[in-house]
């Protein structure tokens, strides 16, 4: 999963890539325009994955992983600038849309003042426009090659008139509603209005709870506008950048106490991790052994054989069956034994629809 950080110039964004990296990134307290992107790969956390490696004790953890990148804030009105960004972006699986919601006189704000909501129309409207741009240069190029006697495309035509449309009405292409085929036509010019995205207020430790809960409630009024089902598309929530990047610099037993001082439930690691995996319908199968005790992530309704690619080629192509178990019955009954004789190891076909939690041997034939 790659989560690529994003907004206006200091939001935050270091400072929450920090938090979440546990890297030390120099900030800046003036507008930056110039850096190279910023990677991390970072371990998703997962107790399952933890109590299944000391159970077998195996000479291997590997977790499933997040690559966060960092990079220059977008510019409001500056397309040539925000390129760069939206290069960085294209290809994401989603969007970390970091909004300034702190107060701190000595950093300087891009638009010149503290103003959360308008900051995030303000990108979303940056994300509009550079999509703007790209469908009406590609009707262009097509409209060119009409004229030189080259026969369109007419269902792609039809389908980037609909975005078009859309993106006039200032409408994010994440809230249109496309068919499959559409979609398919769609997907190799990776736009930027229709990323899933996780809208992340970075607070003040001076905020109390009403009112960062009113800041939470008008970002959910603007997104409501595009129909019901904006919860499919956009998540919001809230952090502190300071509190978490201090956090994340600390050792386990300081980390626990410092949460428990604050009363903060989680690190921001493991509650955008979550988040990110609902808002993208991931979750998470298990392989086990002596070797090695490993997470695989997968999409909801991944079937068995497909899943066993994930692992190899080889196990799609030669797949036969699915030995599958639940974490919750394995953990329960601690042996295979016990579960084979309580026929909780169970069998499964090529169009098995994977469960979170599941334990999983692929037999297969190449």
């Amino acid at each position: 999963m790659r989560l690529p950080i994003t907004g206006l110039a200091n939001s935050g964004k270091t400072t929450i890539f920090n938090a979440l990296t546990g890297m030390v990134n120099p900030t800046s307290l003036y507008i930056t325009k110039e850096m190279e992107p910023q990677r991390a790969t970072v371990k998703v956390p997962d107790r399952r994955l933890e109590r299944l490696a000391e159970i077998f004790r195996p000479r291997k953890i590997t977790h499933a992983t997040v690559e966060y990148v960092d990079f220059i804030g977008l510019t409001k009105g500056d397309l040539l600038q925000n390129r760069k960004v939206f290069d960085m972006i294209k290809d994401a699986d989603a969007i970390v849309h970091v909004i300034r919601a702190f107060r701190d006189e000595a950093v300087v704000h891009p638009l010149g003042s503290i103003d959360p909501l308008k900051d995030m129309e303000t990108v979303e409207f940056e994300f509009i426009f550079g999509d703007l741009e790209l469908v009406t240069k590609r009707l262009q190029r097509i409209e060119e090659a009409k004229k030189k006697g080259k026969r369109p495309q007419e269902e792609e035509v039809k389908v980037l008139l609909k975005c078009k449309e859309a993106l006039e009405q200032e409408r994010p292409l994440r809230f249109v509603d496309f068919s499959e085929e559409e979609l398919k036509i769609l997907r190799p010019m990776q736009f930027l209005s229709d990323k899933p995205e996780v809208v992340v207020f970075n607070t003040d430790e001076r905020m109390n709870p009403r009112e960062i809960e009113a800041l939470i409630k008008s970002a959910t009024d603007y997104y409501k506008r595009f129909g019901p089902s904006y919860e499919e598309k956009v998540k919001i929530i809230s952090l502190s950048g300071k509190i978490e990047s201090e956090l994340s610099q600390m050792g386990p037993d300081e980390q626990r106490e410092f949460l428990k001082e604050l009363g903060i439930d989680e690190p921001a690691l493991n509650k955008l991790i979550r988040v990110s995996y609902g808002l993208l319908r991931y979750i998470s199968f298990f392989t086990v052994g002596e070797n090695e005790v490993r997470a695989w992530t997968i999409r909801e309704g991944t079937k068995a054989q497909r899943a066993a690619g994930k692992i190899h080629s080889d196990m799609e192509r030669g797949f036969i069956r699915a030995e599958v178990v639940s974490y919750e019955d394995f953990v329960k009954e601690g042996s295979f034994s016990s579960l084979k004789d309580k026929g909780l190891l169970r069998l499964e076909g090529k169009d098995y629809i994977v469960k979170d939690g599941d334990i999983i041997n692929f037999r297969f034939n190449v």
